[in-house]
């Protein structure tokens, strides 16, 4: 009788203890099998448990971890790497002389086209788009776009413009009014709706 109640208690404690480490992230391999097998003294159990693999390695902690690399940016449109770049060189050769205010601008101008029908669907056809062979800003014409050093406040401002801020009250074109040509002021005050100047530009909806 005492050695019955001894087993049954040794057994209790070694089902405690894989209890146990379930619950803390270890992970027991063969404890199932051990389970169904007839056990009838408490070597056996012994036996069963050392020759199984147990695995005593925590690993929770180690599978939650995400990598940052694979974690994708909460953008308000698709963006590629190029995209990043190509706005990031638009924003500097047109306001890069500007305030971050100024920039921020440009740089919603050319999301907001991104998200407009009447435009290509992604910012680098966007920036490098043509229309009747004239391009729609003058650095990609000129070839100033490629000569730019992007300072840190225009990389701020991008990405902080395709993480959603927004000022631009639904602009999609904005002109130096000082530097049109006064055939393509005409067009812009005729064809479209001013919506507001800040800096140097004038913006415009449709």
């Amino acid at each position: 009788m005492y050695a019955k109640n001894f087993f049954l208690l040794f057994a209790a404690n070694i089902i405690c203890a894989v209890g146990l480490m379930l619950s803390r992230g270890y992970t027991v391999y063969g404890t199932e099998q051990a389970a169904e097998e007839a056990i009838e003294t408490p070597e056996q159990l012994i036996e069963i448990i050392n020759t199984e693999n147990v695995d005593m390695e925590p690993r929770a902690s180690i599978e939650r971890v995400i990598p940052y690399e694979t974690i994708e940016p909460n953008y308000c449109i698709k963006t590629s790497d190029q995209d990043i770049e190509s706005l990031m060189k638009i924003v500097e050769a047109e306001a890069g002389g500007e305030d971050r205010k100024g920039k921020l601008l440009v740089a919603n101008v050319v999301i907001n086209r991104v998200k407009n029908a009447y435009f290509p669907n992604n910012i680098t056809d966007v920036v490098y788009q043509k229309s009747h062979n004239v391009t729609q800003f003058s650095p990609v014409s000129n070839g100033t776009i490629n000569e730019v050093e992007i300072s840190e406040e225009t990389k701020e401002v991008v990405y902080s413009a395709l993480r959603g801020e927004d000022i631009s009250n639904g602009a999609l074109y904005f002109m130096a009014r000082k530097y049109a040509k006064a055939e393509n002021i005409a067009w812009f005050d005729r064809n479209l709706t001013f919506l507001f100047s800040y800096g140097g530009h004038d913006f415009f909806g449709r």
